[in-house]
């Protein structure tokens, strides 16, 4: 590739031009120098308003790579058949009927092919009989109930995508596609998944998230590479227990689920780095759990779990965890040994104050404590400045009055909000927060902003809505951050100008009342004693 290139001029034939990036352009049509670039191998025409392709797209007998998704193209030309060296096509998010897209089966030579948002009921026929090549076929957010038979052709397939369409029976033909790696089938009907599944060897991904299970077979512990599995929203109650066969398993999700238990398959996957066990109806963790030494992502929020689990503090290794919508009332303090947590979402607990505990965690950056289903904190601690390096503090829907001054030491935060509380006023050191982004704090009792909060120059977002607000006034805030800058500086200098003209006056007064009628020292009096004049 030779970079990103901008068709404004007419190209010359000499020029070798590999890579055009044309997206997001407005075109109508595209630029006729395009096919003038004989050399071509990948062009970008998505997010256009493109109707048509030209019959001179044949011209770019090297072109492998085009984008053409998210147009307005109402019909294919016989013309893009003949791109014989094309290996990636995009025709996503355009206005196709069904009979247009039999031109593609004369493109034997495509690996990629995407068909998302095309509005299909059926797959094309020819497709399946001529692509023998197909590694990647999209198909996500159409209206398809099944496959034809054919698909069987497609045996060097490896990822399938049949995301939010109206599959309610598994196809059994993808079960003969034993090269398959990825299969999504989110947000179909699925009510259950068969045993052939287990002929699929290499299926390393498999999205089956918003469906109808209500049981996962024991035939999928068969598939022995895969390590990524998603279960979420659907209507299981446990696990087999062979699915601990599947020790490469390394991000699992099953949030969404009635669960009876913990699932104990969890216990013997080594490997997992990311587990979403989010609104499974959990009361407790396995024992063993903690041994799960490797996870990063750990999501337990929406459940009933009335104590921090002491298991997760020997997980070392976790960096996001997410217990939000809980019960719980404390935090453990071998919370500390969380050396690597960097986000700790507590949002919707039970503590009767805050949790101090967490100033030990050093590494933490973002941080959740917003109560809008749970007990509201009245205070935020002033040792708050030892979590230096954090960068985003959520902590709406409280009862705070105020914000410790202590703030300003938290040198790395990037977004403080705290809507929904009772502030009466931001203190002045919110101003050295230099790197801070965002300040929400709507819906408190605010009148003013301090002095000089136009001093952040990084500050993008501040949302004053639903505060009494008068310095500034409504009719300014709701203009936005520039006019609430512009109203700030004014203030000062109309205040600065104030000052030095009551400056003025004050001088002159006092030159008046203490200038004396007689100077002084040449033997006659003053109007006042010596003392009280050397007093002023």
């Amino acid at each position: 590739h030779l970079g990103k290139v901008e068709i404004l001029v007419p190209v010359q034939n000499t020029d070798r031009i590999f890579f055009i990036d044309l997206a997001n352009r407005k075109l109508k049509t595209i630029p006729w120098q395009v096919f003038e670039l004989e050399d071509l191998e990948e062009l970008h025409l998505e997010r256009n308003e493109i109707c048509s392709i030209s019959r001179a797209i044949s011209n770019l007998k090297n072109i492998r790579v085009l984008y053409l998704n998210q147009n307005r193209i109402s019909e294919l030309c016989e013309e893009l058949g003949e791109l014989k060296s094309l290996r990636s096509l995009d025709l996503s998010g355009n206005l196709l009927p069904y009979s247009s897209l039999t031109v593609i089966s004369k493109i034997r030579s495509l690996t990629h092919l995407r068909f998302y948002d095309l509005n299909l009921d059926a797959f094309p026929l020819e497709i399946c009989k001529h692509l023998h090549h197909l590694k990647l076929l999209g198909l996500s957010n159409n209206n398809l109930k099944c496959l034809p038979k054919e698909i069987v052709n497609f045996t060097k397939l490896q990822e399938l995508y049949l995301k939010e369409n109206r599959f309610e029976h598994f196809p059994l033909e993808l079960c003969q596609l034993h090269n398959l790696e990825i299969i999504d089938l989110e947000k179909n009907n699925l009510s259950f998944i068969p045993d052939e599944i287990s002929s699929l060897q290499n299926l390393s991904q498999f999205y089956l998230a918003c469906n109808k299970l209500t049981m996962v077979p024991d035939s999928l512990s068969k598939c022995y590479k895969l390590s990524v599995l998603d279960l979420s929203t659907n209507k299981l109650h446990k696990l087999p227990r062979s699915l601990k066969q599947l020790t490469e398993m390394k991000e699992f999700s099953i949030s969404g689920n009635a669960l009876a238990g913990f699932p104990r398959p969890l216990r013997h996957w080594k490997s997992l780095t990311v587990i979403y066990l989010k609104n499974c109806g959990l009361k407790a963790l396995h024992p063993s759990f903690g041994k799960l030494t490797s996870i990063i992502i750990l999501d337990l929020s929406q459940n009933l779990l009335e104590e921090f689990p002491a298991q997760i503090c020997a997980m070392e290794n976790l960096e996001i965890l997410s217990l939000d919508d809980n019960q719980i009332s404390q935090i453990p303090p071998a919370v500390n040994k969380l050396y690597q947590l960097k986000s700790l979402g507590l949002t919707g607990n039970r503590f009767v104050s805050f949790p101090e505990e967490i100033f030990h965690i050093a590494s933490l950056e973002t941080l959740y404590l917003g109560q809008d289903i749970g007990t509201k904190l009245t205070e935020l601690p002033e040792n708050i400045s030892q979590l230096q390096n954090l960068k985003e503090l959520y902590i709406e829907n409280n009862f705070l009055e105020h914000l410790p001054s202590s703030i300003r030491l938290l040198n790395n935060l990037e977004i403080l909000d705290v809507h929904n509380n009772f502030l009466i006023e931001l203190p002045d050191s919110i101003c050295q927060l230099q790197g801070l982004r965002k300040l929400l704090v709507h819906n408190n009792q605010l009148f003013q902003v301090p002095e000089e909060l136009d001093s952040l120059e990084k500050l993008q977002v501040l949302s004053l809505e639903g505060n009494p607000m008068m310095t500034p006034p409504v009719e300014v805030f709701s203009q936005g951050l520039p006019a609430v800058w512009e109203y700030l500086q004014h203030r000062r200098r109309k205040r600065a100008t104030t000052i030095k003209q009551l400056s003025r006056k004050l001088k002159t007064t006092c030159k008046r009342q203490l200038s004396p009628q007689k100077e002084w020292g040449r033997g006659k009096p003053l109007s006042r004693d010596p003392p009280y004049f050397l007093g002023l």
